[in-house]
């Protein structure tokens, strides 16, 4: 019955264009712990159209005046978009040496039409910015000039997301490199959010003075989105117990290594939401219509999460697509998804990597 009540409430928040498939939150069937459950297998009623086949381990999707931009993480490449499903090369980000989890990963787009990279370089993960040129169908890396360099690298827990909130100020996320201590170094870059002016400096209003860092005790976030009230959301990678969802307050400490999940413990901030990391590995993230969508790796699933209610959540596309890197809204009003089966993790079909497009609000 209590799973039945979550599926309206679901149809709902979908306008009714997607059925649920299965549920999460407290009180759901298999629940392994407060805010979290084993979601079951299921299909959805409305499906997604692929909108590009054949992508390269894909990270990132953005949007810049009615071109779409996609990141590889692998190949180094900024992918443009084109109609009819094909694509072709905006621009190669030199020096990227990424291996495992590292190399060409977020894209941002500012308001005066700059392309913000993170990748990994030599001497660890780096912020970029590039001037863009052309038209739709003829975009073109410009000049670039790195605003931050020297943020840990390693083969994994690299974090790697980029986005602009509604200050107007650029948000990172940074894994800890696979050294848990430096997350509650507040003085270093690993295993933060970072909050930089567009031009890479210290925003005067940081929580702590001269220093880039906003939040801490992270392990590896890779999804930011804000909802319509400024609240700022955050995903997390767990190690074996529990993966989150925070709200992200100035200058919180979120616990890792201290702690995983919720710990209710002096000192550090709790996730409003934790997942079995079976279910979940939530990286991308987007915010439309008093919903949060998180695309999954592991879990394969589409999570979709009500900004108001965020300890509970309804899952989408199990198992259907395989694991899901990105999400992002796209310049139709849809949710643009991105695969990440060919990552060296997943198995890949014939017409993997894919984008796809998934309607949402309309009966």
């Amino acid at each position: 019955m209590r799973c039945a009540r979550r599926r309206a409430l679901a149809a709902a928040w979908l306008g009714a264009a997607v059925l649920t498939t299965s549920c999460s939150g407290p009180g759901a069937p298999n629940q392994p712990g407060p805010g979290g459950a084993t979601p079951s297998q299921g299909r959805a009623a409305a499906q997604p159209a692929t909108l590009v086949e054949d992508l390269d381990a894909p990270w990132s999707v953005v949007f810049v005046d009615g071109a779409t931009l996609v990141s590889e993480r692998d190949s180094a490449r900024i992918l443009e978009v084109l109609d009819g499903g094909s694509t072709r090369l905006a621009g190669t980000v030199e020096g990227v040496t990424g291996s495992g989890e590292g190399g060409l990963l977020g894209l941002a787009v500012d308001d005066q039409r700059r392309l913000y990279v993170y990748s990994t370089a030599g001497d660890g993960n780096r912020i970029q910015r590039f001037a863009l040129a052309g038209d739709p169908g003829g975009v073109e890396l410009g000049e670039g000039e790195t605003l931050l360099d020297g943020i840990p690298a390693a083969g994994t827990h690299n974090g790697g997301r980029l986005a602009f909130g509604p200050d107007g100020m650029l948000y990172a996320t940074t894994g800890d490199a696979g050294r848990p201590d430096t997350a509650q170094d507040r003085a270093g870059l690993a295993g933060k959010i970072l909050r930089l002016t567009p031009d890479g400096d210290a925003p005067d209003d940081n929580p702590f003075p001269g220093s880039l860092t906003y939040s801490y005790g992270h392990r590896n976030p890779q999804g930011l989105a804000w909802s319509d009230d400024g609240t700022m959301f955050a995903t997390e990678f767990g190690q074996n117990t529990w993966d989150e969802l925070n709200v992200i307050t100035p200058g919180a400490n979120y616990g890792w290594p201290v702690v995983e999940g919720r710990a209710d413990a002096a000192g550090f901030t709790d996730p409003v939401q934790q997942w079995d990391p079976g279910t979940a590995s939530p990286s991308g993230m987007t915010f439309l219509d008093g919903t949060l969508y998180i695309a999954n790796l592991r879990g394969e699933v589409l999570r979709a999460v009500p900004a108001s209610d965020p300890g509970r959540s309804v899952d989408y596309l199990t198992g259907e697509y395989g694991r899901l890197r990105d999400v992002a809204v796209g310049p139709d009003g849809h949710l643009w998804i991105l695969t990440s089966n060919t990552d060296g993790r997943g198995n890949p079909s014939e017409q993997d990597d894919r984008l796809l497009s998934l309607p949402v609000g309309a009966s």
